[in-house]
């Protein structure tokens, strides 16, 4: 699989596996060692986490499943994300859910995603939320610390308008590689608000989270919804291929390099994501999905 090179340091497979509802999936620790060597064998070696998933159980259950097998562990690519506190019994400190971008909550969580993943260092870091209360030197200088002491290869940020990231790189000596945001062919909002002329203009590879959708197209009935799966469908019997096939296909096909995060524990959902990565849709089919999403064609 296409290796997408976000710095000198860290490339990450083209598709991404996102273990957001690991805690979900009841898997043991053989059936999870199992699901990341299916992974691997399909050429996806990049593993998307945060602290908070699972109520802050994620990190630990892939890590403590995966610390015995180190030769495997040191074949994946983690990606982790802080910034967010929950309400949970696990933090009996928060009484409401808020952000916390200082650089002490920075350091102290990406030292403990270290300790549960049993890591010796992450590959990328993003700030999961942009913070109201956001001191950006405050960000740059627990970054730099733990780039400095080698516990983190590389930084980003997750859901930042372009305005808030540049105000981020602004303060920062090396640049952030990616920005981790919503897009699919449900989700266009990124290419109204700037985020993606800005991974153009920086050369930036964005991940994307709920690629397909959170899943809500499949069982909506709205006049728009039918209108958008009826063209997924015409286009998906041109190649043989499922709607949620051709969704990341519609993905990747565009130019700045989009990075899929596929969220199924099933290996069947990831096998069928990487057989998307032959789907190479045209211009105007790409454009038939984006104006049946939009309901309106381009002016």
């Amino acid at each position: 699989m296409e290796q997408i090179k976000l710095s000198e340091e860290v490339s990450l497979s083209r598709l991404v596996h996102g273990v957001w509802r690991l805690s979900d999936w009841g898997y043991s620790k053989t059936e999870i060692v199992k699901l990341v060597e299916q992974c691997l064998e399909l050429g996806i070696d990049s593993f998307d986490h945060a602290d908070i998933y699972g109520d802050y159980s994620c990190e630990e259950i892939f890590g403590d499943a995966l610390k015995d097998e180190k030769a495997l562990y040191d074949e994946l690519k983690i990606v982790t994300k802080c910034g967010i506190k929950l309400l949970s019994e696990k933090r009996p400190d928060h009484y409401i859910k808020h952000y916390d971008t200082s650089a002490e909550h920075i350091i102290w969580s990406a030292e403990n995603s270290l300790k549960v993943l049993h890591r010796d260092v992450l590959d990328v870091l993003l700030i999961h939320r942009p913070d109201p209360l956001i001191d950006m030197h405050g960000v740059a200088q627990a970054f730099t610390q733990l780039k400095e002491q080698g516990k983190v290869k590389e930084f980003g940020v997750s859901n930042f308008r372009a305005s808030q990231f540049r105000a981020l790189q602004a303060v920062l000596d090396f640049p952030l590689v990616t920005n981790q945001i919503e897009i699919s062919v449900s989700a266009l909002q990124e290419f109204d608000n700037g985020s993606i002329d800005l991974c153009q203009e920086k050369n930036l590879h964005p991940m994307a989270w709920s690629p397909l959708a959170g899943g809500q197209l499949f069982g909506s009935a709205t006049h728009n919804s039918i209108t958008l799966k009826n063209v997924l469908h015409k286009v998906g019997d041109e190649y043989g291929a499922s709607i949620d096939q051709v969704m990341y296909a519609w993905l990747l096909r565009h130019p700045v390099g989009i990075l899929p995060i596929i969220g199924s524990g099933k290996i069947e959902r990831i096998k069928a994501a990487a057989e998307a990565m032959k789907i190479k849709l045209t211009r105007q089919q790409w454009f038939e999905i984006w104006v049946a999403s939009r309901g309106e064609s381009v002016p």
